[in-house]
């Protein structure tokens, strides 16, 4: 699997016959627990995913207003991204874990077990509705795979090495389906994973995965009608008028993928230096680190007079503005959010704990409408294109980040499936391509 890629199960036991082990009463016994197990994970998620969505309303919206502002104020990141900073300190110095892996490794990570639960759910639920530039889709993951591996450990059940990676990969998918909007892009995102990895026994992992990311976003979806508690699911609301992208959207979407791609590659190089900056004298670093996210969000609202809401967390409100009505984003406020998220998002792959997938979309389509001005490049195929592409550079899974834009656009998101194809390969390509001549000097220096 690519090190952006996701999920990341551990390796399992040398190659046996999928179909003996899939008519083996183990097997049948791990998919029924896999379905078992993804009803409480699924309700935990959404609790989490909840707690944290209402926690930043709280900071962004209700609290500014109580303070007597309209909206948050330009110096508003500074307090709280400071404040993230401070509480995760600590939090990656000495709880287990670290607070789960940094974001630059990529979205996947070996399973946590119960030690490391409460470090991960800490710092995602207390930092995360701060500001922070990140998604909450890797510790969503990290805790289905923690909950799934503490309940084999509770129930005292003996799980072998292929089992158990099974058990913790089904609980990813478990918790992953419940943002990326059902169990579709998890199997595909597992399965994907794996192939590119050579990893063994692909389909005996799938199936568990299907089923318990089923279970999972079935009970996700049925528990937040209920509740009436929002959760902040990837997707748009309100999008422009879809029309099917013609030539001149393929030739001038090709070269945004591109740039695109460069983008992204940019932003993980400095994810790269801060998180080697950050691991000597972590604890004050990550704090100045934190203080300079900041600084990028108050950068962006001293620049265009906007609230610096609009760059701050992962942006899956501002996503959903933007395409709900792109003339009311003047270009050079397009270009401060390219350039102060990216900026900060960079900044918190290497210092800070999250996601990286969510904000990236974000930062494809604001750059994709930027170029929306130029001939013949509808706003629709804009995104679909930018969103494709930068979660394709970020992944390097082309077909799972296709169909996360397309489940992203939804309605008649089929039209633009080409044109996302498209765009997410021309940017796996390059992302690889830049990233591969970036550590050829690097070994060959190693080496002298």
């Amino acid at each position: 699997m690519s090190a952006h890629a996701a999920p990341s199960p551990a390796p399992g036991p040398p190659p046996t016959d999928p179909v003996k082990v899939m008519a083996s009463w183990a097997y049948l016994r791990v998919l029924l627990l896999c379905v078992v197990l993804g009803v409480p994970i699924a309700l935990a998620c959404f609790f989490f995913v909840a707690l944290q969505q209402t926690l930043a309303d709280a900071v962004w919206e209700s609290l500014p207003r109580q303070l007597g502002y309209g909206r948050a104020p330009w110096w508003w990141p500074l307090p709280t991204l400071m404040l993230a900073g401070l509480i995760l300190a600590p939090i990656v110095t000495r709880m287990p874990g670290r607070g789960g892996h940094l974001p630059v490794k990529g979205l996947g990570g070996p399973p946590i077990g119960p030690r490391e639960l409460p470090g991960v759910a800490l710092s995602a639920v207390a930092t995360l509705p701060l500001g922070v530039v990140l998604g909450p889709e890797a510790p969503l993951m990290a805790l289905g795979s923690g909950l799934a591996l503490l309940a084999v450990h509770r129930l005292r059940m003996r799980a072998d090495p292929l089992t158990g990676a099974i058990l913790a990969t089904a609980g990813s998918t478990a918790a992953i389906s419940t943002i990326f909007g059902g169990p579709l892009v998890a199997a595909v995102l597992v399965l994907e994973s794996a192939v590119i990895a050579g990893m063994p026994q692909i389909f005996l992992r799938l199936l568990p995965c299907l089923l318990a990311s089923a279970a999972g976003a079935l009970v996700f979806t049925g528990f937040g009608d209920w509740t009436g508690l929002r959760t902040g699911a990837l997707g748009l609301p309100t999008v422009p008028p879809d029309v099917r992208p013609d030539a001149g959207d393929f030739l001038w979407g090709i070269p945004v993928a591109v740039v695109i791609a460069v983008l992204v590659v940019l932003a993980r190089k400095v994810g790269s230096f801060t998180a080697a900056w950050t691991s000597r004298r972590t604890a004050r670093r990550t704090v100045i680190c934190a203080f300079a996210v900041g600084g990028c969000l108050t950068s962006y609202a001293l620049l265009t007079g906007r609230s610096p809401m609009e760059a701050a967390l992962s942006g899956q409100r501002a996503l959903g503005l933007l395409a709900a009505d792109p003339a009311q984003w003047p270009v050079d406020a397009l270009v401060a959010m390219l350039l102060c998220k990216g900026l900060a998002w960079g900044l918190c792959l290497g210092a800070m704990r999250g996601g990286p997938i969510f904000p990236s979309i974000m930062l494809g389509a604001t750059a994709a409408l930027i170029c929306n001005s130029l001939p013949g490049f509808g706003t629709t195929p804009a995104l679909a294109c930018g969103m494709a592409a930068a979660a394709g550079a970020v992944t390097g899974l082309p077909l799972s980040s296709s169909l996360l834009g397309a489940l992203v656009l939804g309605g008649d998101s089929h039209r633009q499936t080409p044109l996302m194809v498209t765009a997410a390969v021309v940017a796996v390509v390059v992302a690889r391509i830049l990233q591969g001549r970036a550590r050829r000097p690097a070994q060959e220096g190693g080496v002298r």
